[in-house]
């Protein structure tokens, strides 16, 4: 293709390639084909799938791998509708994601009105940014949706293509930038001194660690700190294993289970230097409001936003760099023993009592067993429910993004697509997407998908016909059992049904078998793992 043939949508494509993108997902419609045609010529495989909502997990769980920003296209009306849940998600994940759409030309829509809709009133609110494509700004569009997505903090960002603009030349000598990326920004001046002080003199320092850290890739800083001031730490829900959890100084993460906060909690209470590193509390359940009390404690907030979540105060305020911050603090410093009554090692040996992984049977014996048979380097994806919860507290994970779920917008469904989606950028290690019986219903339709695209993923359903947390939360409050029972569906058929294998299995040696059997197929499996109602009772 020479210049003089290249189409705005043209423009736009290639600059998704040179961000990194290899592969975009979503359903056709007649006014994106030209978007198609154009990601398609510039290297970007285009995936049909079966529903957008979907489609943009698979393209979230692809990032996690190659950490290109995520692309999802819809057509006009009720193809964009359809991808307002996983776009509002990306808003509050963290997740860089393009969201292209087409739309009806402005002159036509002034007397045709079928399907016709304003994309950008819609997405607006839930995006960085809502740009509409025109042919001569196709460029300078390009590069400033790449540049929002992908600054701290990540998000989605919404490109609205009108049919003839997609098609319309490019005009020879238009603007094609492509902007750096930003430098990491390092703190100085009195904060960043007084930060620096406090750290030095804690006694009893704790760190609450999230997203911001994997963003920087401040992983090995993050450890070499807390290792030479032995300060304990706990991960959010998304941030978990940015510390290997066996890891001495980890107490492993918090986010949505008051079991594992009852331990925790009065630990962080305890402390007199709180460092939130990248800590973003859009993952935290309403016990995390007002934890920390900068009344009593010092707390020093390390991000890429300034504070204005308000769930807690600061002390001290940091917006910069996670691993460019904790260098500056460290310089100088000795290392020390902190904790000298030993609570956070009380504290750990306590949750492992909360979590015990030796049931004979149900939610528990599931996660504990599928961890004992997966090996080392299993990746791993959650869906929103009880076992969400559950899982976040007993599965162990070595290294960051091994398991990917839902945070901030807990959404079901969410983890047979992201499953799809790891597995499409980690063909070689195992991948396992864990979810409840009515998030598999959800997007069962997906299955077809990972067969056409020889996807050999494990998803693991938890059988218990109902929805377990909030059935849960219906007996705390007294209410009679209300619209969150269904039928026991044999989802081991449906995968089947969908070109997979499918077992049902109802205690741990079935499922050691089936997961064995998994892990060695050509094809995806579905291990229907049949639980009682009630079966996370006084345990999340």
């Amino acid at each position: 293709m020479t210049d003089t043939d290249r189409r705005a949508a043209d423009i736009l494509a290639q600059r998704l390639y040179k961000a990194g993108c290899r592969h975009a997902f979503g359903m056709p419609g007649g006014e994106v084909l030209t978007l198609i045609d154009a990601l398609e010529e510039a290297g970007i495989a285009f995936t049909l799938i079966k529903h957008e909502n979907a489609g943009g997990f698979v393209a979230e769980g692809l990032h996690h791998c190659d950490g290109a920003p995520a692309i999802l296209v819809a057509t006009v009306g009720p193809g964009a509708m359809n991808a307002v849940n996983v776009i509002a998600n990306a808003e509050q994940d963290r997740v860089p994601m393009i969201l292209l759409t087409g739309c009806v030309d402005e002159d036509e829509a002034l007397t045709y009105t079928h399907q016709v809709l304003d994309h950008q009133a819609v997405f607006r609110p839930i995006t960085k940014g809502s740009f509409r494509l025109s042919a001569a700004g196709a460029g300078i569009i390009a590069d400033k949706a790449v540049s929002l997505a992908t600054e701290p903090r990540c998000g989605p960002v919404h490109i609205d293509v009108p049919i003839s603009v997609a098609d319309a030349p490019f005009p020879a000598g238009a603007p094609e930038p492509l902007h750096p990326s930003p430098s990491p920004v390092a703190p100085s001046g009195g904060d960043a001194a007084r930060a620096q002080a406090s750290v030095a003199s804690a006694a009893r320092p704790i760190a609450i660690v999230g997203l911001d850290v994997l963003r920087d890739r401040s992983e090995l800083l993050l450890r070499a700190f807390v290792e030479q001031f032995s300060i304990p730490v706990i991960t959010t829900y998304k941030a978990k294993g940015v510390i290997p959890e066996d890891h001495p100084m980890c107490l492993g993460a918090a986010g949505l289970s008051p079991l594992a906060d009852r331990h925790l909690l009065p630990l962080v209470a305890k402390a007199d230097v709180v460092l939130c590193i990248g800590y973003d509390p859009v993952e935290m359940r309403t016990g995390w409001r007002d934890a920390i009390d900068p009344e009593h404690q010092t707390v020093i907030d390390i991000s890429a936003e300034p504070n204005r979540h308000y769930m807690h105060q600061a002390t001290v305020n940091i917006v910069a760099h996670t691993g460019e911050t904790l260098e500056r603090l460290a310089q100088g410093q000795r290392g020390r023993v902190t904790w000298d009554a030993g609570n956070p090692g009380q504290v750990r040996k306590a949750l492992a009592a909360a979590f015990p992984t030796d049931d004979a049977w149900g939610p528990a014996a599931v996660i504990a067993e599928t961890r004992a048979v997966m090996p080392e380097g299993t990746l791993a994806t959650a869906d929103s429910g009880a076992h969400r919860i559950l899982l976040s507290q007993m599965w162990r994970c070595d290294e960051p993004r091994s398991l990917i779920q839902s945070s901030g917008l807990c959404t079901m469904g969410c983890a047979v697509p992201l499953a799809m989606g790891v597995k499409m950028g980690e063909p070689e290690r195992p991948v396992v997407g864990f979810t409840g019986d009515a998030g598999f219903l959800m997007v069962a339709g997906e299955l077809a998908t990972a067969a056409e695209l020889g996807l050999a993923p494990i998803f693991v359903v938890f059988v218990d016909a109902s929805l377990g947390l909030i059935e849960m939360k219906q007996r705390q409050r007294g209410l009679k059992t209300r619209g969150v029972v269904f039928g026991r569906h044999d989802m081991a058929a449906i995968g089947r049904a969908f070109g997979g294998h499918g077992v049902t299995v109802r205690d741990r040696a079935g499922l050691r078998d089936a997961l064995q059997e998994a892990m060695s197929a050509d094809r995806f499996t579905v291990i229907a793992a049949e639980i009682e109602a009630g079966a996370y009772d006084g345990r999340i």
